[in-house]
């Protein structure tokens, strides 16, 4: 069990600066993300895309906005879990909350923040006969343990990051590789495509474009090959043990429509004063919530943190005023900071 103050479900920019005003109140946080790197959609959708709406910065990129983030909050005790989603939040009593994890981690906290952006990013499925035969058992969406493919015969289905990262990464330990994609260009780093399609030449991989797997065959949850379909109508079966599946993400609300909030459509509905949600000690900020005037600006989410941490902290301490200091002047903010005067 990991107690701290406050756990934040989301690691996005509004979930990073969410760990930075609560720090600066002298809070701890424990930010949880379903997502393998901070960052949110910054991250897994425009990393290399210019942001030109951040104030004080004329121009930054997803990444170097994330790196930013992260930069200010490394003064504060905080910790991080990523590439692991929240299936489970109860509430035990008034500021005492139980938040349970896929990967069946625990914590409890005084306060819950929901920083999910448009909610948390699922696994585009694959498309095919008997994919729920073999679905967590030889059909991955994500690998938790590379060593269960040691020796194994292996599709890797996708034309991203993902996918051509597990390529290179998994040719050191598999017994044989396939690569397949559904299209002759990739959409991963050009450097990348250059190491696979080398591998490839050097007949280190086996590399099938423009095709796609119909069918997966084998007996009760192990798969023993699978079926694909060119483009030009072809058939073939691959040997296969185990089929890794990298088609991108798609945000969807997820456990969170479970927990008991007043959801509007897809989001959270929130007061514009604390950003507190239907329940008492779990607030919502950035593109999750809705209020009357909403807008799904990141600097409206800093803003929305910035008066959920205030509340957070008088709600933790209801007999001390919560007084505003100032980070130019405070001692108190500079310690916490870590700033030498």
């Amino acid at each position: 069990m990991i107690k701290t103050d406050v756990v934040i479900i989301g690691a996005g920019p509004c979930g990073l600066f969410q760990v930075f005003e609560l720090g600066l109140l002298g809070l701890k946080c424990e930010v949880i993300d379903s997502i393998r790197s901070p960052g949110g959609q910054c991250t897994e959708l425009y990393p290399d895309k210019p942001i030109y709406d951040i104030p004080a910065i004329p121009i930054c990129t997803g990444q170097e906005l994330t790196e930013a983030l992260l930069q200010q909050i490394e003064p504060f005790d905080y910790g991080m879990t990523l590439n692991d989603e929240v299936i489970a939040l109860e509430k035990l009593a008034e500021n005492n909350f139980l938040i349970e994890t896929n990967a069946g981690k625990k914590f409890q906290s005084k306060a819950v923040v929901i920083a999910g952006g448009v909610g948390s990013f699922q696994p585009r499925q694959l498309r095919a006969n008997n994919v729920e035969q073999f679905s967590n058992e030889s059909l991955h969406y994500s690998v938790k343990d590379s060593s269960v493919f040691q020796n194994k015969h292996l599709a890797i289905l996708g034309g991203g990051d993902s996918a051509l990262d597990w390529v290179l990464d998994l040719v050191k330990i598999a017994s044989e590789i396939t690569l397949i994609h559904r299209r002759d260009e990739f959409r991963a780093v050009p450097a990348s495509v250059s190491k696979m399609r080398q591998l490839y030449s050097e007949g280190k991989i086996n590399l099938i474009e423009n095709a796609k797997v119909t069918d997966l065959i084998g007996e009760k949850n192990q798969l023993t090959s699978c079926r694909i379909e060119t483009k030009d109508g072809m058939e073939r079966d691959i040997k296969i043990d185990n089929i890794l599946v990298f088609f991108g993400l798609a945000p969807k609300l997820g456990p969170i429509a479970d927990w008991g909030l007043n959801i509007n459509r897809k989001t959270i509905n929130v007061d514009t004063e604390k950003f507190q949600t239907s329940e008492s000690g779990i607030f919502a900020v950035g593109d999750i919530n809705f209020y009357p005037g909403k807008k799904k600006l990141i600097l409206s989410g800093f803003h929305e943190a910035a008066l959920a941490a205030f509340a957070i902290k008088q709600q933790l301490e209801p007999n001390k005023k919560v007084h505003l200091q100032y980070t130019t002047t405070s001692s108190i903010m500079h310690e916490r900071l870590g700033v030498n005067e």
